[in-house]
């Protein structure tokens, strides 16, 4: 009652209060005046004034306090309305002055919490634009220099035309990569991406992306295999077109990225109900400051390196939602000069 007063109970506890005090005031002034007067006569003036009190101070709360109160408590309470509440079915306006409190400062922490997302989002958002802008700008300034050069006369010369028609097409690869990635990536935060889930021997599908990449890995003299002692058979349940991408970006990266004649293992470890997948490489490594940002979109250890390496930016991200898709973790360690290690789990079948 004292946590949660009503109208009705603060004019009561008003009334109580005031009464007592007056009639306090009143026997001590005729007590000093040395007047008499009944107990009739205290009784009248007390239910007298108990009543003027109570309704003037009852109704001041309502007119004044609660509908204002109200007022405000009204334009925070129908955005959360139900429609049974909306039809008159449900939860009513609170009278209460403490659950009043309580409402409209859960409103206003959501209210704070929502508009620091939308200032998160507005970034994020810029920097997004940016980014893209800046990915999309590179190819297409390139094709532009090739395409205006043969066509300034060009063409006709045999020792530039089928070179810079290569440089071009190579150009125009890039580009649509970097739309394929991110139509991959709206599709998976959009939730449109449909995961068709089934058993399958995960290691079967990593040898499977290890054939597929025989001829970078040869380009780089890199071996590409099973981890010694981690490497049996495992059923897992997962989309395994979407793992295969997984698999192939995290493999690519590892052969891209490594050193000369170095070594990119793949190990399988079981963990109860899940499986944790690791590819580890004896590459350069990524600095600690670098790793907690090599999942974002655009994000590059060396930008120079890596769009030499004809990289998107996106590969990494797109990793990172997939196995969020599927309700599971991928997580990142790393020693410069060393190498890295990716892992992730997936539901054992």
């Amino acid at each position: 009652m004292w946590k949660n007063p009503t109208p009705f109970f603060v004019a009561i506890f008003t009334t109580t209060v005031s009464v007592l005090a007056f009639n306090g005031l009143l026997l001590l002034f005729d007590y000093c005046q040395n007047f008499q007067h009944s107990y009739f006569y205290y009784l009248q003036i007390t239910i007298v004034l108990a009543i003027l009190i109570f309704f003037s101070s009852y109704f001041l709360i309502k007119q004044y306090i609660t509908r204002r109160i109200k007022l405000i408590y009204k334009s925070i309470y129908t955005q959360k309305l139900t429609a049974l509440e909306r039809a008159g079915i449900g939860p009513t306006y609170k009278e209460n002055f403490a659950e009043v409190e309580k409402e409209v400062s859960e409103w206003s922490a959501r209210q704070q919490n929502e508009l620091i997302a939308m200032k998160e989002l507005e970034e994020y958002r810029r920097n997004f634009l940016g980014n893209v802008s800046h990915e999309l700008k590179t190819p297409i300034f390139n094709i532009q220099g090739y395409i205006y050069t043969l066509l300034e006369g060009g063409i006709d010369d045999s020792k530039i035309n089928k070179h810079y028609l290569q440089r071009a097409a190579k150009n125009i690869d890039r580009l649509q990569s970097i739309v394929n990635d991110l139509q991959s990536i709206s599709k998976l935060e959009s939730g449109k991406m449909i995961l068709d889930i089934q058993e399958f021997d995960i290691k079967d599908l990593v040898r499977e992306v290890i054939d597929e990449n025989e001829m970078l890995a040869i380009k780089k003299s890199i071996i590409v295999g099973f981890k010694p002692g981690s490497d049996q058979n495992y059923k897992v349940r997962a989309d395994k077109e979407s793992i295969r991408t997984v698999l192939t970006n995290l493999i690519q990266n590892s052969i891209k990225y490594g050193q000369k004649t170095g070594k990119t293992l793949i190990s399988f470890y079981n963990m109860e109900i899940k499986i944790l997948v690791e590819i580890t490489d004896t590459g350069v490594g990524i600095p600690e400051n670098h790793l907690k940002h090599v999942f974002d979109r655009f994000y590059r250890v060396d930008s120079s390196r890596s769009r030499d390496e004809g990289g998107t930016g996106l590969g990494l991200a797109i990793v990172k939602h997939i196995i969020e898709a599927h309700h599971q973790t991928i997580n990142v360690r790393s020693t410069v000069g060393v190498g890295s290690t990716f892992g992730f789990t997936l539901d054992k079948a």
